[in-house]
């Protein structure tokens, strides 16, 4: 079974688990798509949580994108491609969808 979907049924698994003991806190599918993406493509160095530090020090974690960020602001970002000037980060182009679910996630996160 391809990796991702196990990460997918995982999620999803999660997701329904958080559902029946706190549907305040119900994930929309944007947001799992989202946080899907941002696991496969970004969690190697960014921290994708609330808590835990990035594994990569200069990698900020996502929960404080928003303070140096206006998170509306990132969708042209992530259209045109994210090119940061430092080696470790790959530069990511992102769809329209792709777009509008990370954003989901990422403001989940606030």
């Amino acid at each position: 079974m391809p990796a991702f979907m196990i990460l997918g049924f995982a999620l999803f698994a999660f997701a329904m688990t958080s559902v029946a003991t706190n549907p305040a806190m119900a994930a929309s599918p944007a947001e799992l798509r989202g946080r899907t993406f941002a696991q496969t493509n970004c969690a190697r160095c960014h921290s994708i949580d609330r808590h835990t530090p990035s594994p990569l020090a200069i990698a900020p974690p996502f929960r404080t994108l928003h303070k140096k960020y206006p998170l509306d602001m990132l969708a042209e970002a992530l259209a045109e491609g994210i090119d940061t000037g430092h080696p470790t980060m790959p530069m990511f182009t992102l769809e329209p969808d792709q777009i509008n679910d990370l954003l989901s996630f990422l403001k989940s996160l606030k």
